[in-house]
């Protein structure tokens, strides 16, 4: 009875053996095509992305977190729209994985530790209040408003008026983008200086005789204001690439140049910047670079 008891056993577990090993099989096929790799990468991937910094760069940033979360729902990607200054010094002191400039990086930031990674191109359009009648403005019209050598609308064809510069504060990437192409550095006489985008557009429209700049991103579609076109070239994603839009800039990445990022964050940076992301930049309404020759000089 002993012995047939014990063998009873010894082919149960055997047979139990051989189910656990047929079961594990099943269990760890993959689909013909597929590697494990490919099988895992969405579910494995978590932790989060923290990114700081310019108001110019929120669509942008907004479009791109939200897919990646779609994509990878134990990723979560945060956005601190505090500007591009403040942005850079957060991602230089730790406290976020990517700093958002829409700006390039100075000569100095990079020797203090930081990459630029150049995401996207951006007109700076130039808009004015509603009821304005101007429509164009030259370089040089536009820096001698803001250096406040001409006050008056009527200098340019319009209505008698007093023009009111809107600008944004210091170090904001816009007011730095602004600036540097109008040749206007330390030399803006502002009637209002605001600290978003939002907010300068929102004075532009409420304000008789307002002039002011912001992203092209986030001028569409606005009512209110008017976009002037500057020398004649209206900005769009077609003349802000091919450069004949002169009042424009990058949307940069800063990341730590001798900080890996974290899995997490390397995986939203190596998706952002690549041409998968291109549709997603561009629907935001700035002009994505993946695949193209500004990528290249990047």
């Amino acid at each position: 009875m002993k012995k047939f008891t014990c063998l009873g056993l010894s082919m149960v577990l055997a047979l139990g053996l051989l189910a656990g090993c047929g079961g594990n099989d099943a269990s760890t096929s993959e689909p013909a095509g597929s590697t494990p790799d490919a099988a895992t990468s969405t579910t494995e991937l978590s932790g989060s992305v923290a990114t700081d910094g310019s108001t110019s760069m929120e669509s942008v940033i907004g479009v791109l977190g939200e897919q990646f979360m779609a994509d990878h729902p134990d990723v979560s990607v945060t956005y601190n729209p505090t500007g591009s200054g403040a942005g850079i010094e957060a991602v230089t002191n730790g406290s976020c994985d990517i700093g958002l400039a829409s700006r390039a990086l100075k000569d100095e930031e990079k020797e203090g530790g930081l990459t630029e990674t150049i995401v996207a191109l951006d007109g700076i359009a130039i808009i004015v209040n509603g009821e304005n009648s101007v429509t164009d403005l030259s370089l040089e019209q536009i820096a001698s408003i803001y250096t406040g050598e001409v006050t008056d609308w009527s200098e340019f064809g319009s209505e008698a008026g007093t023009i009111a510069n809107i600008g944004r504060e210091s170090g904001s990437g816009t007011r730095d983008g602004f600036e540097s192409i109008t040749g206007t550095e330390d030399a803006c006489v502002l009637a209002q200086e605001l600290n978003s985008t939002g907010a300068v557009i929102e004075a532009v429209r409420t304000t008789p005789g307002a002039i002011g700049y912001a992203s092209l991103s986030a001028v569409e579609g606005q009512e209110g204001i008017t976009v002037l076109t500057v020398g004649g070239v209206a900005p769009s994603e077609e003349t802000v690439l091919d450069g004949t839009y002169a009042i424009q800039r990058p949307f940069v990445f800063a990341t730590r140049t001798d900080e890996a990022l974290s899995d997490a964050a390397q995986a939203f940076f190596d998706w952002a910047t690549s041409e998968d992301a291109n549709s997603l930049i561009e629907s935001a309404g700035a002009v994505p670079v993946a695949g193209t020759d500004a990528a290249s000089a990047a």
